[in-house]
């Protein structure tokens, strides 16, 4: 509680005012869709900061509980992203349309990039990077859903995959325990998408963005630039701050003995699942 109160305080709202309530990047002609910047490149920051400030797990990570619940979850977050972007209009007009069809253009290439890269490199074709990718995609087309063109997600879809699955293996050889990804997908797919959106913007789908590096402007894409810097940085530093002014009143850190017995049971007193027939039979058996 702590930490989401100072976290909401000094990182997100602070960036909500700065790029969609009349701040000084907004004034400046930063352009942020749906929250490249406000959403997914801070919160990015923030779990990287958390990651690095909080250490490992020391029980070893045997990965994703459930597979078809990923997918499951992949599929909600997929439809409602329609909502996040295309709602991000406002009112339903062409851009509302234009905001919906390139959410769903970046993710499926998005996913299918990251599964043929990952299929290159680990040898065999894994749902589960296709879901990530698919979230990798739906991350970063989020800035520029509005103002670009579809063919634009094309790119950004395919781009975003690739770069978001090599930014995951460099989590990984760097053994940096982020269970969710959401650095490698969500800070540096945030990124990326305003990025990209100071490269592709055009006024031809939206009167009321920016026309980008291609289109004629190429301070455009300085701007956007300057600020996925100013807020990869502003959302490291509060972040790191406040896990250590927090680690001085409450651990942010569980201690071994919790980790081991499982936090269900350490916290509350009860397990999300039952042990499974073999696993009591081993049991018996002691």
């Amino acid at each position: 509680m702590l930490f989401l109160t100072g976290w909401l305080t000094f990182v997100y709202f602070p960036f909500v005012h700065m790029v969609w309530g009349g701040g000084f990047l907004q004034q400046w002609g930063v352009k942020d869709f749906a929250g490249g910047i406000v959403v997914h490149n801070i919160a990015g920051m923030a779990a990287l900061a958390s990651v690095l400030y909080v250490g490992k797990r020391r029980v070893l990570d045997r990965g994703p509980h459930s597979i078809p619940l990923v997918a499951l979850g992949t599929g909600l977050l997929w439809f409602g992203w329609y909502g996040f972007n295309a709602g991000s209009e406002m009112r339903v007009d062409s851009v509302t349309a234009t905001a919906f069809l390139n959410t769903d253009v970046a993710a499926s290439f998005a996913a299918v990039a990251w599964l043929m890269v990952a299929w290159l490199n680990e040898k065999k074709p894994k749902l589960l990077g296709l879901l990530t990718g698919a979230v990798a995609g739906l991350a970063t087309v989020t800035p520029a859903a509005g103002y670009v063109s579809p063919t634009t997600a094309v790119i950004i879809g395919i781009v975003s995959g690739v770069v978001c699955y090599y930014a995951v293996e460099m989590k990984n050889k760097l053994h940096w325990d982020d269970a969710l990804d959401v650095w490698g997908v969500h800070g540096v797919g945030g990124f990326l998408g305003i990025v990209m959106l100071g490269i592709f913007a055009t006024k031809q789908f939206n009167p009321e963005g920016a026309n980008g590096l291609l289109y004629g402007d190429p301070t455009f894409l300085l701007k956007q630039v300057t600020a996925g810097v100013f807020s990869s940085v502003w959302a490291f530093a509060f972040t790191y701050a406040m896990l250590r002014i927090i680690d001085g009143f409450t651990p942010v850190k569980v201690t071994e003995q919790s980790e081991e017995i499982g936090l269900d049971e350490s916290q509350l007193g009860e397990h999300a699942y039952d042990q499974s027939p073999g696993e009591d039979l081993v049991h018996a058996g002691r």
